[in-house]
């Protein structure tokens, strides 16, 4: 690849924000910004699982025998989705970090194929036929397979609620891993530059992270 003052051909240059001394300190407020904000999300989801650990050590019975009704087939291929898919995004930043442009692109285009696999089998396939069973929550429970054990709409209450809060991040790590395809078409990533990469990097490895306390509280953990 040609190169112009250590930048490949077609690559557009980063400047530096004015109110940073050069690109480390920007770099460094950057991914320290975003730790702080990571730390809340590990509240907002420490916090479902406190009560999913309450609830747990209430009613015992009732989550034995409600997890017997999640799909662990679609919980594995999943897992195996978003494990592959941590895996990809991070070549994405070891290829920008060596100005291979080209496979930069193909790693974060496979990881939002992933990410979107993930989203059709939770909504297209697993969810579909949870509202069919009855199994939602509350007002909406309706499911009579469960009759022997205390309030189990509780439990898929929980089910639905940290599932699909973890859903909503997927689909917003699938805008990122979007804007960041749109940037890397546009030159944008290069050795020199690849915060936006590393800072969505670090978002999707923690969601995965989420989903993989997710399985097997919720369908492993008899």
């Amino acid at each position: 690849m040609s190169q112009s003052a250590g930048i490949p051909a077609g690559i557009k240059r980063h400047t530096v924000g004015h109110h940073f001394d050069n690109a480390e300190t920007e770099f460094s407020a950057a991914k320290l910004g975003f730790w702080i904000f990571l730390c809340t999300e590990v509240l907002m989801f420490g916090g479902l699982f406190v009560a999913y650990t309450y609830f747990r050590t209430l009613m015992p019975e009732t989550f034995e025998e409600a997890h017997k009704t999640l799909s662990i087939p679609f919980g594995t291929l999943n897992t195996v989705v978003l494990i592959g898919s941590s895996f990809t995004m991070a070549m994405a930043i070891r290829s920008a970090m060596v100005n291979k442009q080209k496979q930069m692109m193909v790693f974060l285009t496979i990881t939002l194929v992933a990410a979107a696999a993930f989203m059709v089998i939770k909504l297209g396939f697993e969810w579909p036929h949870k509202f069919h069973d009855g199994t939602l929550p509350a007002y909406w429970y309706t499911y009579e397979g469960l009759r022997d054990v205390t309030a189990p709409h509780l439990f898929y209450g929980l089910y639905f609620v940290m599932t699909g809060l973890h859903g909503v991040h997927v689909l917003i790590g699938m805008g990122l891993i979007t804007w960041l395809i749109v940037l890397g078409k546009k030159g944008r990533f290069y050795s020199g530059y690849y915060t936006p990469l590393e800072i969505t990097g670090l978002y999707w490895h923690f969601v995965d992270l989420v989903w993989i306390f997710l399985f097997p509280l919720f369908y492993l953990v008899g």
